[in-house]
């Protein structure tokens, strides 16, 4: 309990620093009179619209997408690593990246020509929706294909998820030949992961589906717990073992989905998190699922912050940052442990 209000403080000292550091002087200091002024329907000076623009409409949604998606990722990861008892594991393993990064790459390359009368109602709906259903379809076929008789392999499923994300990747690299430059350079840039077009239509498009994700983690904590004495004590413990894989890929499907339509490919996010809060407070699955929610979320919002300020006024792609903070911590935890998270 004290490290999930350390990790609310944590959150809250993050945003407040997101919402304060920026290219511009607008900052906390100014927010409260510009909030006083837009609620009284007092006319802004030139200045106050600019300030006030800046901090509602494109500083406080990348705050709010950078929680959610840090947290989905950072659950999604927990979730992996104890659904196959491999602190390695990520959600990319199953497919899930890879199949809402292709149907992203498919509206970006193809969404201003072959499919736009599909597209264009949809508007800024489109590349959301697409990465959603690519990483369910994703999830799906290779859930059918693991699954025989009611049992699914965990074996198959991984080795499957290899396979599935090479083949995005070659489908991805084929739509990059196909790209005229301005899709090419949003594609390229997506790729790298970004938060720059956070939108409040986005968000509102991505929560329904970060919030089911939510919504099953509530209660996988303890088959999660169970499995990591191996599936068959698990079941003689009482645990449907085959109702909490559907469950966890289905939770991890919604939440990567949405997060990876919304900002792009992160890395490091899933597999690096979970592993800290491990380290901190232990494999209690009722402590690691909220708290690596909370602590990839913050992850982000400070990698985003930094993405935007280290190189002002331009950006840097925030997948850069946390590949670049996340590596080397990762290889510690590798050499600190003597290579026994690699092992199943």
């Amino acid at each position: 309990m004290t490290l999930l209000l350390l990790l609310a403080a944590g959150m809250v000292l993050a945003g407040l620093l997101a919402l304060d550091l920026g290219a511009t002087d607008a900052g906390l200091a100014t927010l409260p009179g510009l909030v006083r002024t837009h609620w009284s329907n007092v006319a802004m000076s030139p200045d106050q619209e600019v300030a006030w623009l800046i901090m509602s409409g494109i500083r406080l949604p990348r705050l709010v997408l950078a929680l959610m998606t840090g947290a989905a990722l950072a659950a999604s990861g927990a979730v992996m690593q104890g659904l196959f008892r491999n602190q390695l594991a990520d959600p990319g393993l199953v497919g899930v990246s890879a199949g809402a990064a292709l149907a992203t790459a498919l509206v970006i390359v193809l969404g201003g020509g072959v499919l736009a009368p599909i597209l264009q109602p949809l508007g800024n709906w489109a590349q959301p929706l697409a990465g959603l259903l690519g990483a369910l379809l994703g999830t799906t076929i290779l859930y059918a294909l693991a699954t025989r008789e009611g049992v699914t392999s965990i074996a198959t499923v991984l080795l499957g998820g290899i396979a599935l994300a090479a083949f995005c990747a070659a489908f991805t690299g084929l739509l990059v030949y196909l790209a005229d430059d301005k899709a090419l350079r949003d594609l390229s840039f997506w790729t790298l992961g970004s938060l720059s077009g956070a939108t409040w239509q986005g968000i509102g498009a991505a929560l329904p589906f970060l919030g089911f994700g939510g919504l099953c983690l509530c209660f996988l904590a303890p088959s999660l717990n169970a499995l990591l004495l191996g599936e068959m004590d698990a079941f003689h413990l009482g645990v449907d073992v085959q109702r909490a894989k559907r469950l966890s890929l289905l939770a991890v499907a919604s939440m990567t989905g949405a997060a990876v339509a919304s900002v792009g490919i992160i890395g490091f996010v899933g597999v690096l998190v979970p592993n800290l809060v491990r380290l901190i407070a232990g494999p209690d699955h009722r402590i690691v699922l909220p708290a690596s929610a909370m602590l990839g979320g913050i992850l982000l919002v400070l990698s985003d912050t930094l993405a935007r300020t280290i190189a002002s006024p331009a950006e840097v792609p925030v997948g850069i940052i946390t590949a670049l903070l996340g590596a080397p911590v990762f290889l510690w935890l590798l050499l600190r442990d003597g290579g026994r998270m690699a092992r199943l």
